[in-house]
């Protein structure tokens, strides 16, 4: 049968993730679920994992939300306080949530000298949008959502 109640289920195991997805420096991202992998249509989970002594570089995800939840280590999540225009720090240990919303510049930092930082990660998109960035500023072009970005002439 192949009705909406009668679909098969999909088990992803460890050595089933793929690296074949959006990256950033200092950082990386394997997938497990995704249109890719399994078909999923609004949905995409997969790992972060940051070596010991890293900072990745600063990026948002495009529309997408996006939740973590802290595996491993105590990585720290850094973004631009728009009350006090100032860098803020979320310092996390394993058991913790952290919401991303939509087109929000953030970096991921693990201050650990020894041990990598681990998180799974969800978003509301197929597949991992990832748009990299100089700064947490909202100064480059490609930072900016799609409905606040410039004309560039075109009416």
């Amino acid at each position: 049968m192949t009705d909406a109640f009668h679909q098969k289920l999909h088990h992803i195991a460890p050595l089933g993730l793929s690296g074949d997805t959006a990256q950033t420096t200092g950082m990386r991202r394997v997938e497990a679920i995704s249109g890719k992998t399994v078909g999923s249509k609004d949905l995409w989970m997969g790992e972060t994992h940051v070596a010991a002594s890293t900072a990745s570089d600063n990026h948002h995800h495009g529309e997408s939300e996006t939740a973590i939840y802290v595996v491993r280590g105590n990585p720290v999540f850094v973004f631009l306080d728009p009350e006090t225009d100032t860098e803020r720090r979320i310092e996390t240990k394993p058991g913790d949530y952290v919401f991303v919303p939509p087109w929000v510049p953030h970096r991921e930092e693990n201050p650990d000298p020894g041990n990598e930082a681990v998180v799974v990660i969800a978003r509301t998109t197929q597949e991992a949008i990832v748009v990299n960035l100089p700064s947490l500023r909202p100064s480059a072009e490609s930072s900016l959502r799609p409905s606040l970005r410039p004309s560039l002439g075109k009416d």
